[in-house]
C-alpha cells in the first residue's frame, strides 16, 4: 500500500510556500517556498518559482515513500483576497508532472464570519 501525505499550498501574490506532512498533519516531512528558489524578491509569487519549488517537494516526498497526496490550498483569506496567488495552479500542475498521485484538492482558505471591519475604498475619479 503506497503512503500518503498532505500538501498544504499556501499561495499569496507575494509568495508560495508548500508544506508536505504525513497524514496526520502533525509531522513535517518538507518544507519550501518560493524565496528559496529565486534570487529576486519580486518573484517569489510566481509560477515558475512554485513550479520548482513543487519539483523540490516532490522529490523528498519520492525520498520518504509518499505517492499519494492531499492537496490543501489556502489563499490569504480574513479581510484580505480569498483566491489563491497564481503560484497554487503552477504547483499543482508540477506535482501531477512528478508522478505524484494526487486523491483530493480541497480550498482551505479561511473564511470570516463578520469578523474585522474592512479598510476604506479609495474614492474614484469622476470624468
Amino acid at each position: 500500500m503506497a503512503k500518503t501525505g498532505i500538501v498544504h499550498i499556501f499561495a499569496s501574490h507575494n509568495n508560495t510556500i508548500i508544506l508536505l506532512t504525513d497524514i496526520t498533519g502533525s509531522e513535517t516531512i518538507a518544507k519550501c517556498s518560493g524565496g528559496m528558489v529565486v534570487k529576486a524578491q519580486h518573484k517569489e509569487g510566481s509560477p515558475y518559482a512554485a513550479m520548482k519549488v513543487a519539483e523540490i517537494v516532490a522529490e523528498k516526498a519520492r525520498e520518504k515513500g509518499i505517492e499519494d497526496v492531499i492537496i490543501k490550498v489556502r489563499g490569504q483569506g480574513g479581510i484580505k483576497p480569498k483566491s489563491p496567488g497564481q503560484g497554487a495552479e503552477a504547483a499543482i500542475l508540477s506535482l501531477t508532472r512528478n508522478n505524484v498521485r494526487i486523491r483530493s484538492i480541497e480550498n482551505v482558505t479561511p473564511v470570516p464570519h463578520d469578523g474585522c471591519r474592512r479598510k476604506k475604498r479609495h474614492r474614484s475619479k469622476k470624468e
